[in-house]
């Protein structure tokens, strides 16, 4: 089964940047949907982004559209999150996954916080 391994996470200041990169230990190129999770404290984990085989983004969740980008490089077994203009509601640990809801383990994910 294919394992995820997250990083790049880490402090950074409102309106900064940030680009997490998950790297798969399997081939991903017949992954079909990939995405990008996050957890804040006390709250359940949400879908951030989505994309396809084929490097077609499908989905963003409305708090991150024109910030946040998703990619996939089939060739290095990496997603990646670039994320900008950041805000402190960005604070979460971030996974990536497959689908809409994860269906395969979750890696131990990055932490993100924005904070002054």
């Amino acid at each position: 089964q294919v394992q995820f391994v997250e990083s790049g996470g880490g402090l950074v200041q409102p309106g900064g940047s940030l680009r997490l990169s998950c790297a798969a230990s399997g081939n991903i190129a017949s992954l079909t949907l990939m995405g990008w999770f996050r957890q804040a404290p006390g709250k359940q984990r949400e879908s951030v982004a989505r994309i396809n085989r084929s490097g077609v983004v499908t989905y963003y969740t409305d708090s991150v559209k024109g910030r946040f980008t998703i990619s996939r490089d089939n060739a290095k077994n990496t997603l990646y999150l670039q994320m900008n203009n950041m805000k402190p509601e960005d604070t979460a640990v971030y996974y990536c996954n497959l689908g809409s809801t994860g269906t395969l383990s979750w890696g131990q994910g990055t932490q993100v916080t924005v904070s002054s």
